[in-house]
């Protein structure tokens, strides 16, 4: 327990001199004890060349490596076009009952033709939404991508319109869509932290259509195929949602799972061959499932620690969060992240109960985990003429330590 106090008070000081925040306060002795006992998170290793993880519930994050490489998107461009798709029925722009008929185009890039995933949708033939839906989510289908693409406005061309635009209300930042199947085509990317994001997207506000990524199959003119998400078979927990390949980026995958109380998400991708995809993903969700536990680290309210306030009425402030922090913790490691409190400072009087003031920030390692926004959780009001002359003096003659 001491020993944990001494790193986590010697990393502080190291961070406070380095400039690395721009100013850096130790929370207090009763709360580093609590964290002290089970603030822990064990690094996972995995071949995937890029990967992001997080914990929906607590926002934690559980394994970031490479997280904002843009890399082909693959199949896994799919989810936008899904995503286009989903709000426009939620806004009732689209029925699931609408047909939609298959182009020449439609057929000969994504269909039959084409040798590439496909739901072998016939030439000239009218398709429900409901079914296209599904044979997107479920067999990954090109044709039926572009079918919705084309019946929603007309052209694949005005509908990337649409991926783009809507990523970008989404903060997906980094990815750039050039068609909705995610075929090779330049000036096409995606990164693991966005298509985590996406996932999240679909699987909270869409979820009863988010469910069709767990059919175990569909079957479409005749012909039955599989879903292509290896993770459902395997009884781990996962309810979604697909994979991809490309030879430039190598096999990808994203999976969200559901279980003992836990919300994943996570994208893997650059892994060599579809074995090696199905073994990383399974062993990652079962390493969460088995040694993670949700744990509450703060109530709502609770006082989280203090920060120094210049030309106040008293010297520093108490700070809380507004909402529960909660944390997915590795319950079974001694060695830990450490705890945080970071502000721009100096903080100046007067101070108001609710003032934003800073977050409360988890790392492991060099990386960040979780961060909760703190606001003021008392007023500060502006100090005497005395008091605000000896703060004065005080910045002047030691707050270039903070620039040191």
């Amino acid at each position: 327990m001491h020993d944990c106090q001494a790193d986590f008070w010697s990393e502080s000081v190291s961070k406070l001199k380095s400039g690395r925040v721009p100013l850096l306060v130790s929370i207090t002795f009763a709360v580093m004890l609590s964290l002290c006992s089970f603030l822990n998170a064990a690094a996972f290793e995995t071949s995937a060349s890029e990967a992001y993880v997080v914990e929906a519930e607590t926002g934690t994050v559980l394994l970031e490596k490479n997280a904002d490489k843009p890399v082909p998107p693959a199949s896994m461009a799919k989810m936008m076009t899904i995503a286009v798709v989903f709000d426009a029925i939620k806004a009732g722009r689209l029925s699931l009952d609408d047909e939609f008929t298959v182009s020449e185009h439609a057929w000969r890039t994504g269909g039959a033709p084409s040798r590439t995933s496909t739901m072998f949708a016939a030439i000239k033939s009218s398709i429900r939404v409901d079914d296209l839906l599904k044979g997107v989510m479920v067999q990954g289908a090109n044709d039926g991508c572009i079918v919705l693409a084309e019946g929603m406005v007309g052209s694949e061309e005005k509908f990337v319109e649409l991926m783009n635009a809507r990523a970008l209300e989404l903060g997906l930042n980094s990815s750039k869509f050039a068609n909705s199947t995610g075929l090779p085509a330049d000036g096409q990317a995606v990164t693991m932290r966005d298509l985590v994001r996406l996932a999240r997207y679909l699987a909270t506000e869409h979820s009863s259509l988010f469910a069709y990524y767990a059919l175990p199959e569909f079957t479409w003119n005749k012909i039955l195929q599989r879903n292509r998400n290896p993770l459902l078979r395997m009884d781990i927990g996962v309810d979604g949602v697909l994979t991809g390949y490309t030879e430039r980026s190598g096999y990808s995958i994203v999976g969200s799972m559901r279980k003992d109380g836990k919300r994943v998400f996570a994208a893997l991708g650059g892994m060599k061959d579809d074995k090696e995809r199905a073994q990383e993903s399974r062993k990652l969700f079962e390493w969460i499932s088995t040694s993670f536990q949700n744990r509450q680290v703060f109530k709502a309210g609770e006082l989280v620690g203090r920060v120094p306030v210049f030309a106040g009425a008293r010297p520093d402030v108490a700070l809380r969060s507004d909402v529960p922090v909660r944390l997915l913790l590795n319950v079974d490691d001694e060695s830990g992240p450490t705890a945080e409190i970071v502000y721009a400072g100096p903080l100046a009087a007067p101070v108001s109960s609710g003032d934003a003031v800073g977050i409360l920030r988890f790392r492991s390692g060099d990386q960040t985990i979780h961060e909760t926004p703190l606001v003021a959780a008392e007023d500060v009001p502006i100090g005497s003429l005395e008091q605000r002359a000896f703060h004065a003096l005080e910045e002047l003659t030691v707050g270039w330590l903070r620039n040191l």
